[in-house]
């Protein structure tokens, strides 16, 4: 089981951990739990969401849950990058918290503990990337101190 690295302020939040440092998957009963959470940000995720998030996490990924008693309240997942405009970065691939449970202090309690991670990692900055749609997160993410430094530009293949 991994240990709740982290006591919140926010309603008895706990940190736990879902992924070991290779991305191996450490506790199969907080991913599964974490799956309704997640997909309300990613509802196209397969329907084979462990196999997917087995893949993800060979890949570099890792995630952290904020828990509240045995229930998910925010999913985070996050990776290392080492670039050569940002230097090493603690990058968020999702960040949502419960819909339910929003406006609670669950996103920063989320983004406290990952600024927290990535400086003890030394990293140079913490990154995402948010969908132009999603103002009210933007307005989250604006304070907690984030900015918008360039565009990202992609072309679907």
């Amino acid at each position: 089981m991994p240990a709740e690295l982290a006591a919140g302020s926010a309603a008895g939040l706990a940190l736990v951990e879902v992924t070991g440092e290779g991305g191996e998957i450490l506790a199969p009963e907080w991913l599964a739990r974490a799956e309704p959470v997640h997909r309300q940000l990613r509802e196209r995720l397969p329907a084979d969401y462990a196999g997917r998030l087995a893949a993800v996490f060979a890949n570099g990924a890792r995630m952290s849950l904020a828990a509240q008693g045995e229930a998910v309240r925010g999913v985070a997942v996050w990776r290392l990058v080492e670039n050569t405009y940002e230097g090493r970065r603690l990058y968020i691939d999702d960040l949502v918290t419960d819909a339910a449970h929003r406006s609670q202090g669950v996103g920063k309690f989320l983004v406290a503990q990952l600024e927290a991670r990535a400086r003890a990692l030394g990293c140079d900055v913490l990154t995402l990337d948010s969908g132009t749609q999603r103002s009210a997160a933007h307005r989250f993410y604006f304070r907690e101190g984030f900015v918008i430094p360039s565009f990202c530009f992609r072309k679907t293949l």
